[in-house]
């Protein structure tokens, strides 16, 4: 799935080819994807591109009106979920596409969507796999999408400061893994990057969030250690990605995993340094999780079973 770092790359690499372009057709291809009906996903033809921000992991289009018209902006908000990807094309196909009531099985990708500029460029959405969760609206204000309108603080914002953080870690008392790919607390951070957040941070991902203390007065130094592991790894990640073809964008975060996705590779350290222990995995139902005892845990291996804990 796409993070917050892959959705930045996403946003600057769509700003650049559509910004000023008129949208000449938008096509469904898979109906279950579109969560809204009015405005109609037409309502966005003739319209052209003023915009394209971020909203956590979800992408938005901001359409305006042609020069001269009335009305406000159109938003094409979109969540790309664990299977789904965009695919630019320098000149997108003109074949009609055919509305699915389903998707595909396995892993070759489906068309959920296909939109076309007036330049003859333009991006598909597609979808891997057969649990179909990749989301489309159009509103007229992004805070329409529940999922949006819900998101916590933006970790790379001024608004996120080790008081802000300490103030959510009190919150309730949970795993810290649970916290950070909780979009309703911190926005963007999901199963991958979190993995690498508590590797530099040095910190088990089964470590409760009461334990940090410090909210009731200044932040501990655990908190702080956390907040500057966050911004450290997102903002590594988001130079990382910057700039790259949306194409190149998985690989690239592949690439840059330090324990995300390397079960049984060497540790690299959360400081470059090799640790000399073995990255090792949780695996639950539908994921799993990446860490290293010696770097995270004094060296205790995790029960590798649902509701894990310390093996004592």
């Amino acid at each position: 799935m796409p993070e917050l770092p892959e959705v930045e790359a996403l946003v600057g690499f769509l700003r650049d080819r559509t910004s000023g372009h008129q949208i000449t057709s938008v096509a469904l291809g898979q109906i279950s994807a579109l969560k809204t009906y009015a405005p109609p996903l037409d309502a966005l033809v003739g319209r052209r591109v003023g915009d394209v921000v971020r909203h956590g992991k979800w992408l938005d289009v901001v359409a305006v009106p042609p020069d001269g018209a009335d009305g406000g902006a159109l938003h094409l908000v979109f969540h790309l979920a664990r299977g789904g990807w965009l695919r630019w094309s320098e000149q997108a196909p003109t074949t009609p596409v055919r509305p699915r009531a389903g998707g595909g099985g396995g892993n070759r990708p489906t068309l959920a969507l296909r939109v076309r500029f007036d330049d003859g460029g333009g991006f598909d959405l597609t979808e891997a796999g057969t649990r179909k969760r990749l989301a489309v609206y159009v509103v007229a204000d992004p805070a329409e999408v529940p999922q949006v309108a819900t998101l916590g603080v933006e970790p790379m914002s001024d608004a996120f400061t080790p008081q802000v953080l300490s103030e959510l870690l009190a919150r309730k008392n949970q795993q810290i893994k649970g916290l950070l790919r909780d979009q309703g607390a911190i926005a963007g951070i999901g199963n991958a990057y979190s993995d690498e957040i508590l590797l530099v941070a040095r910190t088990s991902p089964f470590r409760l969030t009461k334990t940090y203390g410090g909210a009731d007065g200044p932040p501990s130094d655990d908190v702080v250690a956390l907040h500057t592991a966050i911004r450290d790894v997102l903002r590594e990640a988001v130079a990382a990605s910057s700039g790259r073809p949306a194409a190149e964008l998985k690989d690239a975060k592949r690439r840059g995993m330090r324990v995300h996705g390397r079960t049984g590779e060497p540790c690299p350290g959360w400081d470059g340094v090799p640790c000399g222990d073995t990255v090792h995995e949780v695996s639950f139902a539908d994921r799993s999780l990446q860490y290293c005892p010696t770097c995270q845990t004094g060296g205790q291996v995790l029960a590798d079973r649902r509701m894990s804990r310390l093996l004592r």
